[in-house]
C-alpha cells in the first residue's frame, strides 16, 4: 500500500463544555505558545497509552480544575485538518456535567459564549469547522 506522503497525524483531544445557560467555554492560547492570541476548546494531547477520554479528564483538571466522570463526556464530531507539517486529527467530545469550578490554572483567558456567537472569537483552522455542529448540537 502506498504510504503518501509520510505526513505526522497529531491525535489532539477537545471538549466543549457547556455551561446550565447553554454557553461553551473556549480558551485563549496564551503568548509564547504555537497560535498564540487564538480562542479554542479546551483539551490537548493524548499520552502515551493513553484514551482519548482518559486524556480529557486529565487536562481539564489541569487546565481548569474540573473534575469530570467518563460517562458525562459524549462524543459530538471530530476535525481532520492538514496543517503544513503534521495532520491534526481531533475528536470533539460534549460535556455538561463536572465537579468543581471553571478557573484558568494555567493563566489562559476563559469566556462562555453561545455557541451561535463562537465565530466572533478568531480560532485556529482546524477548530472552526467544528461550530456548525455545536449550533445544532446546542
Amino acid at each position: 500500500m502506498a504510504s503518501g506522503s509520510g505526513m505526522k497525524i497529531l491525535l489532539v483531544v477537545a471538549v466543549a463544555l457547556v455551561d446550565a445557560d447553554n454557553r461553551v467555554l473556549i480558551a485563549q492560547r496564551p503568548e509564547g505558545k504555537n497560535l498564540a492570541g487564538l480562542w479554542e476548546f479546551p483539551g490537548g494531547k493524548l499520552e502515551p497509552g493513553e484514551r482519548p477520554e482518559e486524556s480529557l479528564i486529565r487536562e481539564l483538571k489541569e487546565e481548569l480544575g474540573i473534575d469530570v466522570k467518563e460517562a458525562c463526556l459524549a462524543p459530538l464530531t471530530f476535525a481532520s485538518h492538514a496543517y503544513p507539517d503534521f495532520h491534526l486529527l481531533m475528536p470533539l467530545y460534549i460535556c455538561r456535567r463536572w465537579e468543581g469550578t471553571v478557573t484558568s490554572r494555567e493563566g489562559q483567558a476563559l469566556k462562555w459564549v453561545r455557541a451561535n456567537k463562537l465565530r466572533d472569537y478568531p480560532m485556529p483552522p482546524a477548530d472552526e469547522p467544528l461550530i456548525p455542529h455545536l449550533i445544532s448540537a446546542l
